[in-house]
């Protein structure tokens, strides 16, 4: 089964041809550059290596994805001067050594480099200003989050302010007391799900004062499960462009958790070593099998909904180890290691976690990860959500077949606080390392089980 938890309204569709424009500028600008060099001699077939160089490195920088906040030209301009002046170095180098009687003159290159450069200003300059007047004449919505007079006086500047393109039509303070007048004062979850969805809400500003409380951690998951761009105001600005500010208060842009660049390399991780470990794994997976069929009888796997990334639900598989007495007791009562209708193959089965392997399959599908924070049921999340600050920030990443509450012996019946607390660290210091050192501490438990 697959879903959505909570989550009336679809994540809205990026734009997919959003980087075009800017690709377009840069080719652009090597084609005037090259024409500069072929005022005297022929120098065309440099236009494709040059070209390509100058967006594969612009295109690495982030320099193709498109600033949500229009800034000025300038800021962007010493990162494409130093990657048009690398592309040019290289291949007048790469010219003179394989063909001597082609080498471009230094006057010859620095023209052709100035030009692109002032080209590439240019015509970026032209789209960041069309930008400016669409953000002007089509604001964006947005929600300003943070205590209920500080919020309002920034949302009032932002009104002030049209030219950072968004337009505040609610604050979110969860501590107020009520309506103070004004934009209205949004208090619980609920509210601020309303309002993203009657205003279209597409941007959402935590201010600086309330940047470390952990209570805007479950706003900040909601808001970009709806794709709103985050913003969190008191941010090092150190090496951002000057564009980065709203009214001059520094800030950055919060990217989520499947967006950034490393989460490729954990999925590829997740394919590398789940493949090859379900097919060693075979064998045991064939005598679990038949020790369940035989101390339960019939229904060797259990199938479960659980809670995955971002409240996507999902069918999660294990061994069977105990049935329930009917649905309902599967979905909403608290699994106790030592029940007595639990016979001895599911016992076993349950302390060696070897209940746990079918879910390699769910690793290779992409509903979990091998590390993670552990997922579970629809009802217990929203139970474990109202009482514990963070819960729902869990939702941030993947979920996993272990993680490092698990290896911190925070399984079955413990603490869901203290998991919460060693599950919203990790992803907050996620690194590949960290799941490679997880994995191996998870391997080295096996060999003496404490089961969950």
């Amino acid at each position: 089964m697959s879903g959505r938890l909570a989550l009336p309204l679809p994540r809205p569709v990026r734009a997919r041809y959003a980087a075009v424009p800017l690709v377009a500028a840069d080719a652009l600008a090597v084609l005037a550059a090259v024409a500069v060099l072929s005022a005297a001699h022929r120098r065309w077939e440099l236009a494709l290596p040059v070209a390509v160089l100058v967006v594969v490195l612009d295109g690495r920088a982030g320099l193709h994805r498109p600033a949500a906040l229009p800034a000025g030209v300038l800021d962007e301009v010493p990162a494409l001067a130093a990657r048009a002046g690398f592309a040019w170095c290289l291949t007048a180098a790469a010219v003179a050594a394989y063909a001597p009687a082609l080498s471009i003159g230094p006057l010859r290159l620095c023209a052709a480099y100035a030009t692109q450069v002032v080209t590439v200003g240019v015509l970026r300059g032209l789209w960041l200003a069309r930008r400016r007047r669409v953000a002007r004449a089509h604001p964006r919505s947005a929600l300003v989050v943070g205590a209920a007079g500080p919020a309002r006086r920034f949302a009032a500047a932002l009104a002030q302010h049209p030219e950072y393109g968004i337009r505040p039509v609610g604050v979110v303070a969860p501590h107020a007391d009520g309506e103070q007048g004004g934009l209205p004062v949004l208090t619980s979850p609920e509210d601020v799900h309303r309002a993203v969805i009657q205003n279209t809400v597409r941007d959402a500003v935590l201010l600086a004062d309330d940047a470390e409380d952990t209570t805007d951690e479950g706003l900040v998951t909601l808001f970009q499960q709806y794709g709103c761009a985050t913003w969190r105001l008191g941010g090092d600005p150190a090496g951002r462009p000057m564009g980065d500010h709203l009214w001059g208060h520094g800030c950055r842009l919060l990217i989520p958790l499947g967006e950034r660049r490393g989460l490729t390399a954990k999925r590829a991780l997740d394919v590398a070593l789940a493949g090859p470990a379900l097919a060693l794994a075979l064998p045991v997976l064939a005598v679990c099998a038949l020790a369940v069929r035989v101390a339960d009888g019939p229904g060797v796997l259990f199938r479960q909904e659980r809670v995955g990334q971002n409240g996507r639900l999902f069918t999660l598989l294990k061994f069977r180890t105990l049935k329930p007495a009917d649905e309902t007791e599967s979905a909403t009562q608290w699994s106790i290691a030592n029940d007595r209708r639990m016979s001895a193959a599911g016992h076993f089965l349950r302390k060696t976690s070897l209940d746990e392997l079918p879910q390699l399959w769910n690793v290779l599908r992409g509903d979990m990860s091998l590390v993670g924070p552990r997922p579970e049921r629809p009802y217990f999340v929203a139970q474990f959500s109202r009482i514990h600050v963070g819960y729902a920030a869990r939702h941030r990443m993947p979920v996993g077949l272990t993680g490092l509450a698990q290896v911190h012996g925070l399984r079955g019946d413990t603490s869901i606080e203290d998991r919460c607390r060693f599950d919203n660290h990790y992803i907050d210091h996620w690194s590949l390392w960290q799941d490679v050192c997880i994995l191996l501490r998870t391997a080295a438990g096996l060999v003496r089980p404490t089961g969950s």
